[in-house]
Protein backbone atom coordinates (compact mmCIF):
# COMPACT_ATOMS: atom_id res chain seq x y z
CA UNK A 1 0.00 0.00 0.00
CA UNK A 2 1.66 3.64 -1.37
CA UNK A 3 1.48 6.01 1.78
CA UNK A 4 2.04 9.97 1.25
CA UNK A 5 4.65 11.53 2.31
CA UNK A 6 4.60 13.69 5.43
CA UNK A 7 6.87 14.78 8.34
CA UNK A 8 6.69 15.64 11.83
CA UNK A 9 6.55 19.30 11.17
CA UNK A 10 3.58 19.21 9.08
CA UNK A 11 1.59 16.77 11.90
CA UNK A 12 2.39 19.71 14.17
CA UNK A 13 1.47 22.39 11.60
CA UNK A 14 -1.89 20.71 11.41
CA UNK A 15 -2.21 19.83 14.92
CA UNK A 16 -3.12 16.21 14.22
CA UNK A 17 -2.49 15.15 17.88
CA UNK A 18 -3.40 18.14 19.61
CA UNK A 19 -2.31 21.57 20.78
CA UNK A 20 -1.72 23.73 23.40
CA UNK A 21 -5.12 25.12 24.21
CA UNK A 22 -6.90 21.83 23.50
CA UNK A 23 -7.70 18.65 21.81
CA UNK A 24 -6.42 18.21 18.19
CA UNK A 25 -7.63 16.97 14.66
CA UNK A 26 -7.20 13.44 15.93
CA UNK A 27 -9.86 13.87 18.80
CA UNK A 28 -12.73 15.02 16.32
CA UNK A 29 -12.68 11.90 14.83
CA UNK A 30 -12.10 9.36 17.63
CA UNK A 31 -15.61 8.30 18.56
CA UNK A 32 -13.52 4.62 19.11
CA UNK A 33 -15.55 2.13 21.56
CA UNK A 34 -12.17 0.08 21.97
CA UNK A 35 -8.55 1.13 23.03
CA UNK A 36 -7.71 -0.47 20.02
CA UNK A 37 -9.58 1.02 17.71
CA UNK A 38 -8.02 4.45 19.20
CA UNK A 39 -4.92 2.87 18.74
CA UNK A 40 -5.36 2.04 14.77
CA UNK A 41 -7.05 5.29 14.06
CA UNK A 42 -3.83 7.01 15.51
CA UNK A 43 -1.66 5.35 13.38
CA UNK A 44 -4.16 5.82 10.33
CA UNK A 45 -3.54 9.63 10.99
CA UNK A 46 0.15 8.86 11.23
CA UNK A 47 0.14 7.00 7.54
CA UNK A 48 -2.42 8.82 4.95
CA UNK A 49 -2.71 6.94 1.93
CA UNK A 50 -1.24 7.34 -1.31
CA UNK A 51 -3.10 5.42 -3.84
CA UNK A 52 -6.41 6.24 -5.47
CA UNK A 53 -8.26 2.96 -5.39
CA UNK A 54 -7.07 3.00 -1.30
CA UNK A 55 -8.65 6.07 -0.60
CA UNK A 56 -11.72 5.75 -2.76
CA UNK A 57 -12.23 2.37 -1.23
CA UNK A 58 -11.79 3.67 2.73
CA UNK A 59 -14.08 6.58 1.71
CA UNK A 60 -17.01 4.31 0.54
CA UNK A 61 -16.91 2.08 3.49
CA UNK A 62 -17.48 5.32 5.79
CA UNK A 63 -19.82 6.45 4.04
CA UNK A 64 -22.17 3.23 3.72
CA UNK A 65 -21.79 3.32 7.55
CA UNK A 66 -22.51 6.67 8.06
CA UNK A 67 -25.62 6.23 5.96
CA UNK A 68 -26.84 2.95 7.59
CA UNK A 69 -26.69 4.60 10.95
CA UNK A 70 -25.30 1.44 12.51
CA UNK A 71 -24.00 1.43 16.22
CA UNK A 72 -21.03 -0.61 17.64
CA UNK A 73 -22.38 -3.87 17.91
CA UNK A 74 -20.71 -5.02 20.79
CA UNK A 75 -20.43 -3.58 24.80
CA UNK A 76 -17.42 -2.00 24.87
CA UNK A 77 -16.72 -3.39 28.20
CA UNK A 78 -15.94 -6.47 26.69
CA UNK A 79 -12.80 -5.76 24.97
CA UNK A 80 -11.35 -4.47 28.20
CA UNK A 81 -11.83 -8.23 30.09
CA UNK A 82 -10.38 -9.79 26.84
CA UNK A 83 -7.18 -7.83 26.20
CA UNK A 84 -6.73 -8.52 29.84
CA UNK A 85 -7.20 -11.94 29.71
CA UNK A 86 -5.59 -12.36 26.26
CA UNK A 87 -2.32 -10.60 27.69
CA UNK A 88 -1.51 -13.26 30.43
CA UNK A 89 0.14 -15.84 28.58
CA UNK A 90 2.81 -17.82 29.96
CA UNK A 91 5.56 -15.70 27.42
CA UNK A 92 3.73 -12.13 28.02
CA UNK A 93 4.09 -12.57 31.55
CA UNK A 94 7.31 -13.63 31.84
CA UNK A 95 8.03 -10.59 29.58
CA UNK A 96 6.52 -8.30 31.46
CA UNK A 97 8.23 -9.83 34.87
CA UNK A 98 4.38 -10.89 36.07
CA UNK A 99 4.40 -14.80 37.35
CA UNK A 100 0.65 -14.67 38.80
CA UNK A 101 -1.90 -16.79 36.96
CA UNK A 102 -4.89 -15.59 35.83
CA UNK A 103 -7.61 -16.72 38.40
CA UNK A 104 -10.82 -19.14 38.17
CA UNK A 105 -13.00 -16.02 37.95
CA UNK A 106 -10.97 -14.34 35.54
CA UNK A 107 -10.43 -17.08 33.34
CA UNK A 108 -14.32 -17.18 33.25
CA UNK A 109 -14.51 -13.61 32.45
CA UNK A 110 -12.18 -13.51 29.88
CA UNK A 111 -13.50 -16.81 28.26
CA UNK A 112 -17.28 -15.47 28.35
CA UNK A 113 -15.99 -12.47 26.62
CA UNK A 114 -14.30 -13.24 23.52
CA UNK A 115 -17.31 -16.20 23.15
CA UNK A 116 -19.87 -12.68 23.15
CA UNK A 117 -17.61 -10.98 20.95
CA UNK A 118 -17.19 -13.57 18.80
CA UNK A 119 -20.79 -14.42 18.11
CA UNK A 120 -21.46 -11.25 17.93
CA UNK A 121 -19.26 -10.32 15.20
CA UNK A 122 -20.55 -13.57 12.87
CA UNK A 123 -24.16 -11.98 13.18
CA UNK A 124 -22.98 -8.41 11.95
CA UNK A 125 -21.00 -10.07 8.83
CA UNK A 126 -24.33 -11.92 8.03
CA UNK A 127 -26.09 -8.53 8.06
CA UNK A 128 -28.23 -7.74 4.55
CA UNK A 129 -27.07 -4.45 4.86
CA UNK A 130 -23.54 -5.27 5.91
CA UNK A 131 -23.41 -7.66 2.79
CA UNK A 132 -24.60 -4.67 0.33
CA UNK A 133 -21.72 -2.42 0.85
CA UNK A 134 -19.11 -3.48 -1.88
CA UNK A 135 -16.29 -1.58 -0.77
CA UNK A 136 -16.17 -3.24 2.85
CA UNK A 137 -16.67 -7.10 0.77
CA UNK A 138 -13.23 -8.07 0.94
CA UNK A 139 -12.90 -7.12 4.46
CA UNK A 140 -15.73 -8.83 5.66
CA UNK A 141 -15.05 -12.03 3.61
CA UNK A 142 -11.39 -11.73 5.25
CA UNK A 143 -13.29 -11.79 8.48
CA UNK A 144 -16.36 -14.81 7.34
CA UNK A 145 -13.43 -16.99 6.43
CA UNK A 146 -11.58 -16.42 9.51
CA UNK A 147 -14.81 -17.24 11.84
CA UNK A 148 -15.47 -20.30 9.53
CA UNK A 149 -11.51 -21.63 10.77
CA UNK A 150 -12.48 -25.09 12.81
CA UNK A 151 -10.48 -22.83 15.57
CA UNK A 152 -14.21 -20.92 16.29
CA UNK A 153 -16.47 -23.60 15.60
CA UNK A 154 -17.04 -25.04 19.26
CA UNK A 155 -17.46 -21.17 20.13
CA UNK A 156 -20.28 -20.52 17.32
CA UNK A 157 -21.56 -23.23 18.28
CA UNK A 158 -22.28 -22.75 22.28
CA UNK A 159 -26.04 -22.18 22.96
CA UNK A 160 -25.08 -19.26 25.40
CA UNK A 161 -27.56 -20.18 28.03
CA UNK A 162 -26.85 -20.47 31.46
CA UNK A 163 -23.47 -20.41 32.71
CA UNK A 164 -20.76 -22.58 30.94
CA UNK A 165 -19.41 -25.38 32.66
CA UNK A 166 -16.03 -25.39 34.91
CA UNK A 167 -14.90 -27.76 31.92
CA UNK A 168 -15.70 -26.43 28.97
CA UNK A 169 -14.14 -22.83 30.38
CA UNK A 170 -11.49 -24.88 31.22
CA UNK A 171 -11.52 -25.92 27.23
CA UNK A 172 -11.96 -22.82 25.67
CA UNK A 173 -9.14 -21.35 27.85
CA UNK A 174 -6.86 -23.70 26.22
CA UNK A 175 -8.30 -22.90 22.77
CA UNK A 176 -8.84 -19.22 23.19
CA UNK A 177 -5.60 -17.74 25.11
CA UNK A 178 -3.41 -20.41 23.83
CA UNK A 179 -3.66 -22.81 20.92
CA UNK A 180 -5.60 -20.26 18.84
CA UNK A 181 -4.56 -16.90 20.38
CA UNK A 182 -2.75 -15.55 17.26
CA UNK A 183 -6.31 -16.30 15.39
CA UNK A 184 -8.34 -14.43 18.00
CA UNK A 185 -6.03 -11.66 17.87
CA UNK A 186 -6.49 -11.71 13.99
CA UNK A 187 -10.27 -11.42 14.46
CA UNK A 188 -9.80 -8.51 17.20
CA UNK A 189 -7.80 -6.61 14.67
CA UNK A 190 -11.00 -6.90 12.23
CA UNK A 191 -12.67 -5.68 14.58
CA UNK A 192 -10.59 -2.42 15.74
CA UNK A 193 -11.07 -1.38 11.81
CA UNK A 194 -14.31 -1.56 12.12
CA UNK A 195 -14.37 0.35 15.24
CA UNK A 196 -12.42 2.57 13.15
CA UNK A 197 -15.02 2.83 10.56
CA UNK A 198 -17.83 3.04 12.66
CA UNK A 199 -15.77 6.27 15.00
CA UNK A 200 -15.25 8.02 11.69
CA UNK A 201 -18.64 7.93 10.37
CA UNK A 202 -20.08 9.25 13.25
CA UNK A 203 -17.88 12.69 13.23
CA UNK A 204 -19.28 12.79 9.27
CA UNK A 205 -23.20 12.35 10.79
CA UNK A 206 -22.35 15.08 13.83
CA UNK A 207 -20.06 17.75 12.01
CA UNK A 208 -22.10 17.16 8.67
CA UNK A 209 -18.92 16.51 6.68
CA UNK A 210 -18.21 15.77 3.09
CA UNK A 211 -16.68 12.80 1.56
CA UNK A 212 -13.79 13.71 -0.96
CA UNK A 213 -12.97 12.05 -4.06
CA UNK A 214 -9.66 11.21 -4.85
CA UNK A 215 -8.60 11.35 -8.57
CA UNK A 216 -5.63 9.98 -10.42
CA UNK A 217 -2.30 10.91 -8.99
CA UNK A 218 -0.35 13.63 -11.33
CA UNK A 219 -2.83 15.42 -12.32
CA UNK A 220 -2.48 18.56 -10.44
CA UNK A 221 -6.18 19.25 -9.10
CA UNK A 222 -7.83 20.31 -6.01
CA UNK A 223 -11.61 21.94 -5.51
CA UNK A 224 -12.27 22.56 -2.33
CA UNK A 225 -16.17 24.41 -1.57
CA UNK A 226 -16.69 25.37 1.49
CA UNK A 227 -13.69 24.85 2.98
CA UNK A 228 -13.34 25.57 6.73
CA UNK A 229 -11.15 24.20 9.89
CA UNK A 230 -12.95 21.98 11.61
CA UNK A 231 -11.70 22.79 14.94
CA UNK A 232 -13.76 26.33 14.75
CA UNK A 233 -17.33 26.14 15.94
CA UNK A 234 -19.04 29.41 13.94
CA UNK A 235 -16.11 29.18 10.50
CA UNK A 236 -16.17 31.06 7.87
CA UNK A 237 -16.02 28.79 4.84
CA UNK A 238 -14.12 29.73 1.69
CA UNK A 239 -13.39 28.43 -2.01
CA UNK A 240 -10.23 27.27 -3.75
CA UNK A 241 -9.36 25.76 -7.09
CA UNK A 242 -5.92 25.29 -8.36
CA UNK A 243 -4.72 23.22 -11.15
CA UNK A 244 -1.63 22.72 -13.45
CA UNK A 245 -2.39 26.01 -15.12
CA UNK A 246 -2.42 28.13 -11.74
CA UNK A 247 -0.21 25.83 -9.38
CA UNK A 248 0.69 28.41 -7.30
CA UNK A 249 -0.99 30.64 -5.15
CA UNK A 250 0.39 33.77 -3.35
CA UNK A 251 -1.62 34.35 -0.37
CA UNK A 252 -1.17 38.07 1.25
CA UNK A 253 -3.08 39.62 4.31
CA UNK A 254 -2.98 41.94 7.48
CA UNK A 255 -2.03 40.27 10.54
CA UNK A 256 -5.25 38.81 12.05
CA UNK A 257 -6.87 39.10 8.74
CA UNK A 258 -6.97 34.95 8.79
CA UNK A 259 -4.30 33.99 6.77
CA UNK A 260 -2.82 30.90 8.71
CA UNK A 261 -6.43 29.86 9.46
CA UNK A 262 -7.08 29.47 5.78
CA UNK A 263 -3.86 27.78 5.04
CA UNK A 264 -4.42 24.88 8.17
CA UNK A 265 -8.07 24.45 6.59
CA UNK A 266 -6.34 23.95 3.01
CA UNK A 267 -4.03 21.28 4.22
CA UNK A 268 -6.07 20.01 6.87
CA UNK A 269 -8.56 18.90 4.33
CA UNK A 270 -6.06 17.39 2.03
CA UNK A 271 -3.68 15.96 4.43
CA UNK A 272 -7.04 14.29 5.71
CA UNK A 273 -8.59 13.33 2.59
CA UNK A 274 -6.00 10.95 1.57
CA UNK A 275 -7.14 9.10 4.91
CA UNK A 276 -10.37 8.04 3.25
CA UNK A 277 -11.80 10.63 5.68
CA UNK A 278 -14.49 12.94 5.63
CA UNK A 279 -13.62 16.62 5.35
CA UNK A 280 -14.73 20.10 6.72
CA UNK A 281 -16.04 21.39 3.09
CA UNK A 282 -19.18 21.30 1.02
CA UNK A 283 -17.58 19.87 -1.46
CA UNK A 284 -13.88 19.09 -2.52
CA UNK A 285 -12.07 16.75 -5.13
CA UNK A 286 -7.99 16.04 -5.35
CA UNK A 287 -5.76 14.51 -7.18
CA UNK A 288 -4.09 12.14 -5.51
CA UNK A 289 -0.32 13.41 -3.99
CA UNK A 290 3.12 11.46 -2.98
CA UNK A 291 3.30 13.99 -0.14
CA UNK A 292 2.01 17.05 1.67
CA UNK A 293 4.53 19.26 3.60
CA UNK A 294 3.66 22.51 5.53
CA UNK A 295 5.55 25.32 7.32
CA UNK A 296 3.42 27.36 9.45
CA UNK A 297 5.45 27.19 13.06
CA UNK A 298 8.90 26.47 12.35
CA UNK A 299 11.03 26.32 15.46
CA UNK A 300 14.30 27.92 15.92
CA UNK A 301 16.72 25.09 16.63
CA UNK A 302 18.89 26.29 19.21
CA UNK A 303 20.54 22.99 19.64
CA UNK A 304 22.36 23.33 16.29
CA UNK A 305 22.77 27.17 17.14
CA UNK A 306 20.94 27.78 13.72
CA UNK A 307 19.03 30.86 13.11
CA UNK A 308 15.01 30.86 12.53
CA UNK A 309 16.05 31.97 8.99
CA UNK A 310 18.82 29.53 8.71
CA UNK A 311 16.14 26.73 9.77
CA UNK A 312 13.39 28.56 7.06
CA UNK A 313 16.71 27.93 4.47
CA UNK A 314 17.21 24.05 5.45
CA UNK A 315 13.54 23.93 5.00
CA UNK A 316 13.19 24.95 1.83
CA UNK A 317 16.01 22.56 0.77
CA UNK A 318 14.29 19.68 2.20
CA UNK A 319 11.51 20.77 0.16
CA UNK A 320 13.47 20.83 -3.33
CA UNK A 321 15.35 17.51 -2.54
CA UNK A 322 11.88 16.22 -2.70
CA UNK A 323 10.88 17.99 -5.66
CA UNK A 324 13.91 16.66 -7.71
CA UNK A 325 12.04 13.18 -7.23
CA UNK A 326 9.76 14.48 -9.86
CA UNK A 327 6.83 13.11 -7.82
CA UNK A 328 4.10 15.05 -6.75
CA UNK A 329 3.68 16.96 -3.75
CA UNK A 330 1.36 19.86 -1.69
CA UNK A 331 3.81 22.49 -0.44
CA UNK A 332 2.94 24.89 2.33
CA UNK A 333 5.11 28.22 3.75
CA UNK A 334 3.30 30.44 6.09
CA UNK A 335 5.01 33.58 5.69
CA UNK A 336 8.28 32.39 3.87
CA UNK A 337 11.37 33.71 5.42
CA UNK A 338 10.29 35.65 7.49
CA UNK A 339 13.07 35.35 9.55
CA UNK A 340 15.29 37.88 8.19
CA UNK A 341 15.45 41.09 6.74
CA UNK A 342 12.84 42.75 4.10
CA UNK A 343 15.35 42.89 1.02
CA UNK A 344 16.56 39.33 1.63
CA UNK A 345 13.00 38.26 2.32
CA UNK A 346 11.76 39.90 -1.16
CA UNK A 347 14.96 38.43 -3.40
CA UNK A 348 14.54 35.18 -1.71
CA UNK A 349 10.52 34.75 -1.45
CA UNK A 350 10.50 35.67 -5.51
CA UNK A 351 13.37 33.11 -6.57
CA UNK A 352 11.61 30.14 -4.37
CA UNK A 353 8.55 30.60 -5.41
CA UNK A 354 9.54 31.01 -9.43
CA UNK A 355 11.59 27.36 -8.73
CA UNK A 356 8.07 26.34 -7.55
CA UNK A 357 6.33 27.00 -10.29
CA UNK A 358 8.45 24.75 -12.84
CA UNK A 359 7.13 22.07 -10.84
CA UNK A 360 4.17 21.67 -12.72
CA UNK A 361 2.68 18.52 -11.12
CA UNK A 362 3.02 19.84 -7.95
CA UNK A 363 1.04 22.59 -5.93
CA UNK A 364 2.17 25.31 -3.91
CA UNK A 365 1.04 27.95 -1.36
CA UNK A 366 2.96 30.50 0.29
CA UNK A 367 1.54 33.64 2.22
CA UNK A 368 3.94 36.84 2.80
CA UNK A 369 3.78 40.03 4.02
CA UNK A 370 6.01 40.83 1.43
CA UNK A 371 3.56 42.17 -1.12
CA UNK A 372 6.13 43.70 -3.21
CA UNK A 373 7.02 40.36 -4.17
CA UNK A 374 3.96 39.88 -6.22
CA UNK A 375 4.74 42.44 -8.96
CA UNK A 376 7.58 40.27 -10.36
CA UNK A 377 5.85 37.09 -9.80
CA UNK A 378 2.67 38.38 -11.93
CA UNK A 379 4.73 37.86 -15.16
CA UNK A 380 4.40 33.89 -14.74
CA UNK A 381 1.01 32.51 -15.93
CA UNK A 382 0.52 29.86 -13.37
CA UNK A 383 0.44 32.23 -10.51
CA UNK A 384 -2.39 32.76 -8.71
CA UNK A 385 -2.95 35.74 -6.00
CA UNK A 386 -5.47 35.83 -3.65
CA UNK A 387 -6.09 37.81 -0.52
CA UNK A 388 -7.78 38.36 2.95
CA UNK A 389 -8.95 41.82 2.99
CA UNK A 390 -9.47 44.17 5.86
CA UNK A 391 -12.07 47.21 5.95
CA UNK A 392 -11.90 49.99 8.25
CA UNK A 393 -14.19 51.09 9.87
CA UNK A 394 -13.04 55.12 10.60
CA UNK A 395 -9.58 53.84 12.92
CA UNK A 396 -10.96 50.10 13.62
CA UNK A 397 -10.17 47.28 11.35
CA UNK A 398 -12.79 44.58 10.44
CA UNK A 399 -12.10 41.25 8.60
CA UNK A 400 -14.40 39.35 6.42
CA UNK A 401 -12.01 35.67 6.06
CA UNK A 402 -13.12 35.90 2.69
CA UNK A 403 -10.94 34.82 0.03
CA UNK A 404 -10.61 37.62 -2.72
CA UNK A 405 -8.76 37.81 -5.76
CA UNK A 406 -5.76 39.77 -6.17
CA UNK A 407 -2.66 41.32 -3.66
CA UNK A 408 -3.55 43.50 -0.83
CA UNK A 409 -0.90 46.09 0.50
CA UNK A 410 -3.16 46.28 3.66
CA UNK A 411 -0.73 47.30 6.76
CA UNK A 412 -2.24 48.33 9.70
CA UNK A 413 -0.20 47.20 12.47
CA UNK A 414 0.18 50.93 13.95
CA UNK A 415 -3.37 51.65 13.93
CA UNK A 416 -4.08 48.55 16.11
CA UNK A 417 -0.93 49.43 18.60
CA UNK A 418 -2.36 52.96 18.90
CA UNK A 419 -6.10 51.82 19.09
CA UNK A 420 -4.57 49.59 22.08
CA UNK A 421 -3.05 52.78 23.85
CA UNK A 422 0.35 50.99 23.99
CA UNK A 423 2.03 54.39 22.88
CA UNK A 424 0.43 56.03 25.41
CA UNK A 425 0.99 54.19 28.36
CA UNK A 426 4.66 54.28 26.81
CA UNK A 427 4.72 57.61 26.91
CA UNK A 428 2.71 58.74 30.37
CA UNK A 429 2.42 55.43 32.06
CA UNK A 430 -1.40 54.87 31.79
CA UNK A 431 -4.00 54.70 29.05
CA UNK A 432 -6.04 57.47 28.53
CA UNK A 433 -9.32 56.99 26.52
CA UNK A 434 -7.76 53.09 25.59
CA UNK A 435 -10.13 51.65 22.77
CA UNK A 436 -8.53 47.91 23.84
CA UNK A 437 -10.54 45.11 22.37
CA UNK A 438 -12.22 47.33 19.36
CA UNK A 439 -10.82 45.37 16.53
CA UNK A 440 -14.23 44.12 14.73
CA UNK A 441 -13.59 40.38 13.82
CA UNK A 442 -16.35 38.53 12.13
CA UNK A 443 -15.66 35.60 13.80
CA UNK A 444 -13.45 35.56 17.32
CA UNK A 445 -13.06 32.25 16.63
CA UNK A 446 -10.90 32.16 13.33
CA UNK A 447 -7.82 33.92 14.98
CA UNK A 448 -7.79 31.25 17.94
CA UNK A 449 -5.46 29.03 15.67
Amino acid sequence: MNLLRTDEQTIGDLEIFGKKSGSGIFDLYNHAYTRGGAMLLSELFRNPLSDKEAINRRSSIIESFARLQLRFPYEAALFDTAEKYLSHTEEEMKAKGNRVALGEKEIQSGVNALIDIIKATARFMELPDIKNINAYDMERSTTVALLADPAFEPVLKEAGKGKISYSAVTAYDVLLRITEKQKVKELLEHIYLLDVYMSVAMTALERSFVFPRALEKGKCFLKLEGVYHPSLKKPVANDLEMKASKNVLFLTGANMAGKSTFLRSVSTALYIAHMGFPVAASVMEFSVLDGIYTTVNLPDNLGIGASHFYVEVLRVKKMARELSTGQSFFILFDELFRGTNVKDAHEATVAVIKGFARKSNSMFIVSSHIVEAGDPLKAMDNVDFRYLPTRMNGHVPEYTYKLEAGITDDRHGMIIIRNEGILELLKNGKQKNSSAGSITLRDPKQIQL
